[in-house]
């Protein structure tokens, strides 16, 4: 243990396998050792330099390990704010820690603003060459949450090797997932998955992209195949609970889901769909329980915040809808669907200019990233902009060219 406590690197190879054995305040313990030892040693020695330190191990990088570790402890103790802090701390040590990144990113722990903050508050150009800061900026940058403002991939001639890259396509498939074009996003997943059958980062959206495009046999085949290959995935069990959920058995989605929550606990999708299977037989309670387990997981997505104030304005109260469709609107204020939730708010208060504002504002975000004939799931927005065309008496002229225009791409409607 002496050794340990004098060899930082050690002492965190000890930390590491009391994290693996699910030992965490032991492992903490022996991070918080280390660390006394280390700066006990450094004050003794009266000396900071790289030469003279106790091990071979670039300082920075010891010090990202250790942040990285420490985050992952606190994360399982379900302390997230230390954990977003420590995965903070291991990326400005060292910005090639691409997990610590990608616990962020994953796990929703930041906003879309925090996440672009911290993105140029990194010191890149201390520690990576010019092609590597282009390089590094451009990743990170794809992988920056989607849903707050959709749009294309842009990449830079510079890098252009890098549009074959399955990470850099499945980042375009989010790109038109969240711009509701379920079919190409369907169509560039299936790609990805038949070059790379298990690319876990795909999984999940290709499994979602099956629900909205309601593929039964397709999502059950998968789901078998998963649960065959990956038991200890959360994403298994995820898929098989999905399949239920899109065939209406509520009771085996719930179990699976559970299942898939239980291996990974911070495994956010399936807390949603967790509270979708009960909110679908208006299981209120149940589903807000399960909405608001998933927004403190997700306390950087929207999701969670949305489907809790749905829950509220099915149950008739409206202040609490409202709040917590503000809130939503404030993690996402480019969303077209919190920009229609909060306009079916404004009608439900008789505020009609209010609600025409806001149906407008959302129709406007999709047409700006969708020339095509809308889908099905934006039915229910220009319904609620009819109505309230109507309830501010407007001819019907007017609702026309305001509305259905933008539907049938400029025919012709008969009034």
């Amino acid at each position: 243990m002496i050794v340990l406590q004098k060899y930082r690197a050690g002492c965190y190879l000890a930390a590491r396998c009391h994290y693996e054995y699910r030992e965490y305040q032991e492992a903490l313990d022996v991070l918080d050792q280390s660390e006394n030892s280390f700066l006990s040693w450094k004050v003794s020695t009266s000396t900071s330099s790289q030469d003279d330190l106790p091990y071979s191990i670039p300082s920075k990088n010891i010090d990202s390990s250790v942040n990285l570790l420490r985050g992952k402890i606190y994360e399982a103790l379900e302390n997230r704010n230390l954990a977003s802090e420590c995965f903070r701390e291991a990326l400005r040590g060292d910005v090639f820690c691409y997990e610590a990144f990608e616990s962020l990113i994953n796990h929703h722990m930041m906003t879309a603003q925090e996440e672009r903050d911290l993105l140029d508050s990194l010191p890149f150009s201390s520690q990576c060459s010019g092609s590597e800061i282009q390089l590094l900026k451009f990743l990170y940058g794809n992988k920056l949450k989607k849903y707050s403002k959709p749009g294309s991939i842009q990449i830079s001639e510079d890098i252009q090797q890098l549009s074959s890259n399955n990470d850099v396509i499945v980042s375009l498939a989010e790109n038109h997932y969240y711009n509701c074009d379920f079919r190409q996003a369907y169509k560039i997943a299936s790609d990805v998955l038949k070059s790379d059958p298990y690319n876990f980062q795909c999984l999940p959206l290709y499994i979602v992209i099956l629900v909205e495009l309601k593929n039964s046999n397709e999502l059950f085949a998968l789901a078998h195949k998963l649960v065959d290959m990956y038991p200890n995935k959360a994403v298994s069990w995820f898929a098989t609970g999905c399949y239920y959920l899109l065939v209406g058995k509520n009771d085996p989605a719930r179990r699976y889901l559970s299942k898939a929550t239980s291996v990974d606990r911070v495994f956010g999708p399936a807390w949603l769909a967790f509270g979708h299977s009960f909110a679908t037989e208006n299981e209120h309670d149940q589903a807000m329980a399960a909405y608001f387990t998933a927004s403190q997981l997700m306390k950087g997505c929207h999701l969670p915040v949305l489907y809790i104030g749905l829950e509220y304005g099915l149950t008739n109260n409206a202040k609490l809808a409202e709040r917590f469709f503000g809130q939503a609107l404030s993690i996402a204020p480019e969303d077209p669907f919190v920009l229609h939730e909060m306009g079916v708010v404004a009608f439900k208060n008789q505020d009609y200019a209010e609600a025409e504002k806001c149906f407008t504002n959302a129709l406007q975000k999709i047409e700006s990233v969708s020339h095509e004939v809308m889908v099905d799931k934006w039915e229910p927005l220009l319904n609620n902009l009819g109505h309230v065309c109507r309830k501010l008496k407007w001819v019907v002229e007017n609702i026309n060219n305001f509305v259905m225009k933008r539907v049938l791409g400029g025919r012709t409607v008969i009034s």
